[in-house]
Order: structure tokens, then sequence, then C-alpha cells
């Protein structure tokens, strides 16, 4: 007669619940933010677009950090969050019609 007492465990390797982060960000926004930096720093070819970009990639880049590392799914949250209604009427059955 078999041990029935013990748990069965699966191993859950942590690459399949990782986020997705890109230098400590969310990996589409900081994507997002180096292309802009990068567009103003070689498109336009002059010192100062230079520094304005620089400095926008560093500052957004840290902002995004510290966004990620309070909730590194915090973009998408807040975009499914929008999508809700302020009211949600009680209905009562599936098959209500609303006059």
């Amino acid at each position: 007669m078999e041990n029935t007492d013990k748990l069965k465990s699966i191993k859950v390797h942590s690459a399949l619940n990782k986020p997705n982060l890109l230098l400590g960000g969310e990996r589409e926004l900081m994507l997002i933010v180096g292309l802009f930096a990068a567009v103003m720093v070689f498109i336009a070819m002059t010192w100062q677009t230079f520094i304005i970009g620089m400095a926008l990639w560093t500052i957004l880049s840290m902002l995004l950090r510290m966004m990620a590392k309070s909730d590194p799914m915090m973009s998408k949250i807040y975009l499914r969050q929008l999508k809700y209604r302020d009211y949600y009427a009680a209905h009562s059955s599936p098959f209500y019609v609303e006059r």
C-alpha cells in the first residue's frame, strides 16, 4: 500500500513567473522612451537636442524603474482599469433587458 500522506510537488520555473523587464523598467515603455530619445538625438543633430534627449532618457528611465519596482505591470493594470465603468447596476437575472 502506498503512502498517500505526502503531497505531490511540482517545480515552477522562475522564468515563467518573472515580469518582462528591460533595464529595470517595463519593456514596452522603456523601448518607447529609448526610441523617442534616439529620434530626438539623431534627427535634429544639434547639441541642444542631444542634451534634451539624454536628459529625457535619464529622467524617464529612472521614473519607469521606480514604477516597475512598486508594480512590474502597473501600466497594463492602469489601462485595464480605464475600461471599467463607474457604476454597475444590479440585475435580477441574466435575461434582464434594460429599458
